[in-house]
């Protein structure tokens, strides 16, 4: 089974652009999260003995060079308490503004609110890509010990794209962003992906159209690869799947392609793949149904971040 090299060079293993504001060089993700933890003192990413209030805010004085009441004012000012615009026993709309609002950043936002809905413009890209924004980071602990992440993983923010089928730019946009660990497989993010060629179904009812299908394409056509840097990372965990990868690779002999190896994805996990973070790379399932795949961003679990498992894939 071909597998993504390591470079023993720690230098190597250190993200650099390859073009600026593109995307970086290939380097090894295991490696990539083993010198962050070289770098790091365990106190930087633990969450399992965090301060209560009172120690941070102790902490957090005392490293400011201020007194207690000082803190205790910043605590009275800065508090979200102070930022409310609707009475307590009324649960706020964050969508909605109010109209009476004094906060200037939501005087601003009522009124591009106002003019979009009277011109009736549609969504520019900063509101297309706005939902990659839209994530859980706040803390949640499982209720097991064994659905919790552990310190120092990695998490990886993949963007995969709507399958491209037509021209216009505008419709080329991340049709969902998920979250990876490190330790999840390449099988997991293919099962985390939900694409309506999936979802087509097999077979004649126009005689018969309420009765409910035994299976859907996704059942009957379990064959899928992802392509990283070289390699085919082909579905291999049924006996129906097919390795679709091969007529990529056969064709590319006859025409003096580079050499591509394989692998299975299921045997694949994040932290043994060498990639580029901001390159596109290539999701192929039901035949011909291609979709891009793209790393934005590879970083530390941290404590603010969800600890659930289940809130990664």
């Amino acid at each position: 089974m071909a597998e993504s090299s390591m470079s023993t060079d720690s230098e190597a293993n250190i993200p650099d652009y390859e073009y600026v504001g593109v995307n970086s060089k290939p380097f090894h993700v295991g490696s990539f999260r083993d010198e962050w933890l070289k770098r790091l003192e365990p106190s930087d990413y633990s969450y399992r003995g965090e301060d209560d209030d009172d120690t941070f805010n102790a902490h957090f004085a005392n490293d400011m060079g201020i007194s207690e009441e000082t803190m205790n004012e910043l605590k009275a000012v800065c508090s979200p308490d102070s930022l409310l615009c609707h009475p307590e026993d009324q649960q706020p709309d964050p969508d909605v503004v109010p109209p009476d609002a004094t906060l200037r950043t939501l005087i601003q936002r009522k009124k591009k609110q106002d003019y979009k809905a009277s011109k009736r413009i549609k969504k520019n890209r900063h509101d297309r890509y706005a939902d990659e924004l839209d994530r859980l980071i706040v803390v949640g602990k499982p209720e097991s010990e064994d659905d919790m992440i552990p310190e120092g993983e990695i998490i990886l923010s993949i963007n995969v794209y709507y399958p491209a089928i037509i021209e216009k730019f505008i419709h080329i946009r991340p049709h969902m962003t998920l979250l990876m660990t490190g330790s999840h497989s390449l099988a997991d993010l293919r099962d985390g992906i939900c694409c309506v060629s999936d979802l087509q179904v097999c077979g004649e009812f126009s005689n018969t159209p309420d009765m409910v299908p035994d299976f859907i394409s996704k059942d009957h056509f379990k064959s899928a690869f992802f392509f990283f840097e070289g390699v085919f990372y082909r579905d291999m965990r049924f006996p129906e799947c097919r390795d679709i990868s091969m007529t990529i690779i056969e064709w590319a002999k006859t025409r003096n392609f580079p050499t591509f190896s394989q692998a299975d994805m299921e045997h694949t996990k994040f932290a043994d793949l060498t990639v580029k973070v901001g390159f596109p790379y290539l999701y192929c399932h039901q035949g011909d149904c291609e979709h891009l795949i793209i790393i934005t961003d590879i970083r530390i679990k941290h404590s603010i971040v969800r600890q659930d498992r289940a809130a990664h894939r």
